[in-house]
């Protein structure tokens, strides 16, 4: 089996493919190392993994489909878990370009390899910012995903319906996973958790939205990387059940397509998360208190059963031990 992992030096990109080696699997990653954020935490990662057998690394840009197609050529991968994307809610109202290039034409040509590969599964990232102006929680897939209120999260879905397109013209198995609030060791610089700590640690204020009046399903990277492997193990398949005169957006009865929202299940107050972190700092935060920012939400909970009943997903590691390793590896890397 050779997976082909786009976004490899990514957060999450980085523990699925160390779990993917350690199942003895070959990974052949690619990432383009944008300056998103620090490059040097993806340069990092990046070391660590083409230190491990079994691991083929491409610095590759999306938008390049040549050269998508020629890696393709080189590797043969037998599946495809496309992770690389712009992320970032508040980013996209600063540089909406980059989400065009990278989640619109970049998932378009990882589509178009799709059809050539013909994998027996094609994986890829989504968001639980795809229910936007939603209210009914917690989040199942079946709910109305149609009122994004951020760029990425429009993306994000269109990615979803570019997908269920392909999968129905070509029989490639599609499933999308809605990610929410990943944090853990070696997580992202530009999220909370980790902007939290960085902070706290330096003495700075941190910026708490919405007067702390917001919650979030914060999810261990751990329990993410379990539920990705698993889906990609499980190729979607045609719904026999699904009812094409009352038709959810979770799946579909004429294509061998999927979504499913991948979380903890367990969403906490913003206020509680950030004293369980100053626990394990062992210091408390000042805080800025700010308005909610454009295009933010203030809750997301994710209802995890239909990846559970799909998979057997069970996510484990609960906030206090999560945000415990987590800080150990920041006092680890960045010897604070």
């Amino acid at each position: 089996m050779t997976i082909l992992l786009t976004g490899a030096a990514g957060f999450i990109g980085y523990h699925v493919a160390n779990r993917l080696l350690d199942m003895g699997r070959r990974v052949v990653g690619l990432d383009s190392f944008t300056a998103y954020y620090d490059v040097r935490l993806k340069e990092a990662r990046w070391q660590r993994l083409e230190a491990r057998e079994g691991f083929t690394g491409k610095r590759l840009d999306l938008i390049d489909k040549n050269g998508l197609f020629d890696l393709c050529d080189k590797t043969e991968p037998t599946h495809i878990v496309h992770l690389a994307a712009q992320a970032g809610v508040r980013y996209s109202l600063e540089n909406p370009q980059a989400y065009v290039d990278s989640n619109l034409t970049g998932f378009v040509n990882m589509l178009e390899v799709a059809r050539v590969v013909k994998p027996v599964h094609f994986v890829y990232a989504s968001t639980s910012s795809a229910y936007g102006a939603n209210r009914a929680m917690p989040f199942a897939e079946h709910h109305s995903a149609s009122h994004p209120v951020s760029l990425y999260a429009a993306t994000k879905r269109a990615n979803e319906l570019m997908a269920h397109s392909y999968a129905h013209l070509f029989n490639i198995p599609c499933t999308g996973l809605r990610f929410f609030t990943v944090y853990g060791p070696w997580g992202r610089p530009d999220m909370a958790p980790f902007k939290f700590t960085a902070r706290i640690f330096a003495g700075d204020p941190i910026d708490v939205y919405n007067g702390g009046q917001m919650m979030r399903d914060f999810t261990y990277i751990d329990d993410i990387v379990e539920g990705v492997v698993r889906v990609t193990d499980h190729p979607a398949f045609v719904d026999e059940s699904w009812d094409p005169m009352a038709p959810t957006p979770d799946g579909s009865g004429v294509a061998p397509f999927r979504v499913f929202n991948i979380g903890r299940g367990a969403p906490v107050d913003l206020m509680d998360f950030i004293a369980t972190l100053e626990k394990h700092i062992g210091k408390k935060a000042a805080r800025n208190m700010m308005p909610m920012q454009a295009g933010d939400v203030e809750g997301t909970w994710c209802d995890v059963s239909a990846l559970h009943k799909a998979v057997g997903y069970e996510p484990k590691v609960a906030l206090d031990e999560g945000l415990e390793k987590t800080v150990a590896w920041f006092r680890e890397f960045y010897r604070v």
